[in-house]
């Protein structure tokens, strides 16, 4: 009888320690902990808004001298996110997790009070603990900023310094600056995706009568639903491109 409790512990030693070891690791924790950390970004980005900084420069109108560089930064004290689903695909490592909030107001990154009136947004963000894996999720973000960026552009507007210089009937120099400094907010992400080469897309979506609401002024030349689109890429090709020219 000893022999065979002995057996039998041993057993339940084995198997014990054999499902210790199959789930001990922390990678999925780390993947999906970091998704849901830049899925609650993302709906701080929508609802409270977001600071956007970009220049945009061609020189003697030649692509390869073209520099686009756009910046954002936020922060905020917000209650009430839920993250409603996380994914993870073991394979890929990589964390998909989806987040939302039903607001009735906030007081945005502007110090406006705004009425959402309850308005549920909702947004998704992918992380990994691999970081070859990470191409397809930076060219994400990467879009997002892009999308961010044109859409102020659209709403806000932007400023442009051009300066040309022609010299014996020659263009010697044509240099054109744009430049966009201003906020967003309550923007919508009605679609996201990455095209056959990888690189990534997303679409945003406002309607003018609730931006019009909150500037206090009509939004001249826009049509009622403002819808723009960003794009990111997971490879610079373009600067390697441009060493070899």
């Amino acid at each position: 009888m000893l022999l065979k409790r002995t057996a039998v512990s041993y057993v339940l030693v084995m198997m014990f320690v054999g499902t210790t070891i199959a789930v001990a690791g922390n990678k999925k924790i780390m993947s999906t902990r970091a998704a849901r950390v830049l899925a609650e970004r993302a709906i701080v980005e929508s609802v409270y808004g977001l600071k956007i900084r970009s220049t945009e420069e061609v020189v003697d109108m030649v692509a390869a001298n073209f520099v686009g560089k756009t910046e954002s930064k936020t922060s905020a004290e917000i209650q009430g996110i839920k993250i409603d689903e996380v994914v993870y695909d073991a394979e890929k490592d990589i964390a998909q997790a989806t987040a939302s909030i039903s607001i009735d107001t906030i007081t945005n990154i502007d110090g406006q009070e705004l009425d959402l009136k309850g308005k549920t947004f909702k947004r998704v963000a992918f992380a990994t603990s691999t970081p070859a894996n990470a191409g397809p999720l930076r060219a994400l973000r990467a879009a997002e900023l892009d999308g961010y960026k044109n859409l102020v552009k659209t709403i806000v507007g932007f400023t442009l310094e051009s300066k040309t210089t022609v010299e014996n009937y020659i263009l010697t120099s044509d240099i054109v600056k744009v430049k966009v400094m201003a906020t967003t907010y309550l923007a919508d992400l009605v679609d996201y995706g990455w095209d056959e080469e990888g690189n990534a897309f997303v679409k945003f979506k406002v309607t003018k009568k609730d931006i019009e609401d909150i500037l206090g002024a009509s939004i001249p030349g826009v049509d009622d639903v403002i819808e723009v689109e960003g794009h990111g890429a997971q490879v610079d090709d373009y600067s390697a491109a441009k060493a070899q020219s």
